[in-house]
């Protein structure tokens, strides 16, 4: 089963929160819909903007340790190594789910004309 270890931060990135998850978007929903877990109402905590992917939960596990143990600016600099915009990543990841759920449609059929 897959595992994943993320960094989420709120929209002025103030606060950098480390993670540990199986269902990743799943996790991400809930942050969602508790808006002060962590913290003020002010500073939810929305926007996944590092994670990786690991095989065992014992790989994720030693990761998230050390991930977790950096200063602020070490974690910075993890999520400029791959994100140096701060791009919200949830949309990527919730992209492949949309694509998965949903048919896709021929919007142009053009005929077949031969010469």
């Amino acid at each position: 089963m897959k595992k994943f270890v993320y960094i989420v931060t709120d929209r002025n990135r103030k606060s950098l929160h480390v993670g540990m998850s199986s269902d990743l978007i799943k996790t991400l929903d809930f942050y969602k819909q508790m808006p002060s877990l962590f913290f003020d109402c002010g500073e939810q905590l929305t926007r996944l903007v590092y994670f990786e992917e690991f095989k065992t939960e014992a790989q994720a596990l030693s990761r998230f340790k050390v991930i977790s143990r950096f200063t602020r600016m070490q974690k910075e600099r993890v999520v400029r190594a791959c994100n140096p915009d701060w791009i919200d990543l949830t949309i990527g990841l919730d992209f492949e789910h949309i694509i998965s759920s949903k048919k896709l449609v021929n919007q142009v059929n053009l005929p077949f004309i031969l010469s």
